[in-house]
């Protein structure tokens, strides 16, 4: 009797867990932890749908992973069952290492330290537990692997990563502006020399894809409100450490006592909830600057944020610096936890470090920014940068 679990998804539908192996690593406490890792963060002050989680992510990437598998192997491509096996894996565990709020708190809670180096530690360790089954993955993960195609499907410019978050995103925000054709796209995948590449006549969704990400970026990711209350966050963790505020553990080991390696059964006993009730303690704290952010996460009393095309004049720091030690009866070094400036930035394209590619039917391969008429053109190269201020109401 073969093995088949089936796992009802909101965006797709039903989603096929057909592999013992596959199901064991997904019923693993580390997999299960995802639950609790919210994917957009505090974007839910501002989209109050985006509440799903890093595991709804994972298994929506899976999923699309099944489908663009399927479909290589139907164009003739050379896949194995264990090379499938790996690939479906590394999608589903890509995101293992987020800590709490994902992004938003990335090298703030942990120094230095980016969550795919933590994912990379707790694969290896899944590996030491699985009798070294989890190999291939490995390699196809941190592209050893001799097929280069494989990885480029969990990390690349058209990985199934990228291609469920955009949908999901849009979906669980109702922004339609980030709504891609993945199923178009997925049919529009091939290999050549090796390569994940895109046939010709899928040149328009790819650009749709292109320009749907800029859009997400600009009215979600980097939407004013939700920047602000995700900067408020990074400022409550700096201002607990700074002034060794006590929190509850594991989330205390981290912010206080953490010494290099990272333990990672520790870190997997902390996730978004940790954070939040640290966060909802701190409420009554008798430091001020900390008190007056959490409450505002709680109670949804953010600070106000302005964006701007040019750095931020500094006579308005200083301007809405004294305002807030006058308001609150606070020091200057008091109030910079409250009013602060930094940049946000997006690209659509990077032309040096993107590279899509188009193939030809007459063998030519081309750059997505090289194909006449192109929508994504040297015009878009470049990134764009606002600067900010954020202050109190």
């Amino acid at each position: 009797m073969s093995f088949r679990k089936i796992i009802n998804d909101p965006v797709y539908g039903f989603i096929t867990i057909d592999d013992e192996l596959i199901y064991q690593v997904i019923s693993h406490p580390y997999y299960q932890r995802l639950r609790h890792i919210h994917q957009m963060a505090l974007a839910n002050l501002v989209y109050p749908g985006a509440v799903h989680t890093r595991l709804h992510h994972t298994l929506g990437a899976y999923h699309l992973m099944c489908s663009a598998l399927n479909e290589l192997k139907g164009k003739g491509v050379v896949i194995t069952a264990e090379e499938e096996q790996a690939t479906k894996l590394g999608i589903l565990l890509h995101d293992l290492g987020h800590g709490p709020f994902s992004h938003a708190l990335e090298n703030v809670l942990i120094d230095k330290t980016h969550h795919e180096v933590i994912s990379l530690l707790m694969m290896e360790s899944l590996n030491k537990q699985f009798d070294g089954r989890l190999q291939m993955m490995l390699d196809i993960f941190t592209n050893k692997h001799p097929k280069k195609f494989l990885h480029q499907l969990i990390s690349g410019q058209l990985d199934t990563d990228r291609l469920d978050y955009l949908t999901r995103d849009s979906f669980f925000t109702g922004v339609s502006e980030g709504v891609i054709g993945y199923d178009r796209i997925i049919k529009m995948l091939t290999v050549h020399n090796g390569e994940l590449m895109v046939e010709e006549k899928g040149v328009y969704s790819i650009e749709k894809f292109l320009v749907a990400r800029r859009l997400m970026y600009w009215q979600v990711y980097l939407h004013k409100t939700v920047l602000c209350a995700e900067q408020m966050l990074k400022q409550i963790i700096r201002r607990a450490k700074a002034i060794n505020a006590p929190a509850g553990e594991p989330l205390n080991h981290f912010l206080h006592h953490r010494s290099e390696p990272i333990n990672i059964e520790e870190f997997c006993k902390m996730d978004d909830y940790d954070v939040l009730y640290a966060i909802k303690k701190w409420c009554n704290h008798e430091d001020k600057a900390l008190a007056t952010l959490c409450n505002g996460i709680i109670n949804r009393k953010l600070l106000k944020i302005k964006y701007f095309a040019q750095p931020v004049d500094k006579n308005l720091l200083a301007e809405k610096t004294a305002e807030a030690c006058k308001k609150l009866n606070i020091t200057a070094e008091e109030a910079g936890w409250l009013v602060f400036t930094g940049e946000a930035v997006s690209r659509t394209y990077d032309f040096e470090d993107e590279n899509i590619h188009i193939l030809f039917k007459d063998g030519t391969v081309k750059d997505i920014s090289e194909v006449d008429n192109a929508l994504i053109h040297q015009n878009l190269k470049g990134k764009i940068k606002k600067y900010y201020i954020c202050y109190l109401r």
